[in-house]
């Protein structure tokens, strides 16, 4: 069997509270299409995607009204199911990876290895609630549905900062590039999955 022929997938999701469209393919160039309705997030997704190298397209329809919560978290759920999905067998992946990424005054690691059995480690405390509109809360609550619907164990670490901005783009930054890492194809082990166990599925 072949490491990888494609892997590219696809998810709708549709509730009372959102209706999300989500496509990546693992081996592009960090290309996007991001639409969520809210600013600060499409920014940090546009940082997810190019630093990853995961293409992406992404469309949420939110019920902005009340605040910004469901978009984020279901658009979370949304690429962890994508990217899942497009990992398949997890076959041939480098499966462990690590960062410790700067940015200006900030340094924060992000650790994580794509192992079917998902967990969110959060060590991170923003210096103000908010990043103009966006409630910088929403961002350990966008990782915990991406980590558990993408099948991953995520440790992130803000090991200091003092502006938020800076704070929430080294994470997603450390994130995307710890990412593009792990699901690399292996060269030397391309056909074989990277667990005494036989299975990277839970």
């Amino acid at each position: 069997m072949t490491a990888v022929l494609t892997r590219t997938a696809s998810v709708e999701r549709s509730t009372n509270e959102t209706k999300i469209s989500v496509s990546v393919d693992l081996d592009g160039t960090g290309k996007n299409e991001i639409t969520t309705g809210v600013g600060f997030f499409d920014h940090m997704l546009d940082q997810l995607s190019r630093h990853s190298l995961i293409d992406m397209k992404i469309n949420t329809k939110g019920d902005l009204h009340i605040d910004d919560h469901h978009a984020v978290e279901d658009t979370g759920i949304a690429i962890g199911q994508a990217i899942s999905k497009a990992l398949g067998e997890r076959r041939g992946i480098v499966r462990y990876a690590s960062l410790d990424l700067a940015m200006d005054e900030t340094l924060t690691r992000a650790a994580l290895d794509v192992s079917g059995r998902p967990f969110l480690v959060w060590d991170v405390n923003f210096t103000a609630e908010k990043i103009g509109t966006f409630d910088t809360e929403l961002v350990r609550e966008f990782f915990q549905a991406f980590a558990m619907n993408a099948g991953i164990t995520l440790h992130i670490t803000n090991h200091y900062g003092a502006n938020s901005h800076h704070i929430a783009e080294t994470i997603f930054k450390a994130v995307a590039r710890s990412l593009r890492a792990a699901i690399e194809v292996d060269p030397r082990q391309k056909d074989a999955i990277p667990s005494t166990k036989g299975t990277l599925n839970g």
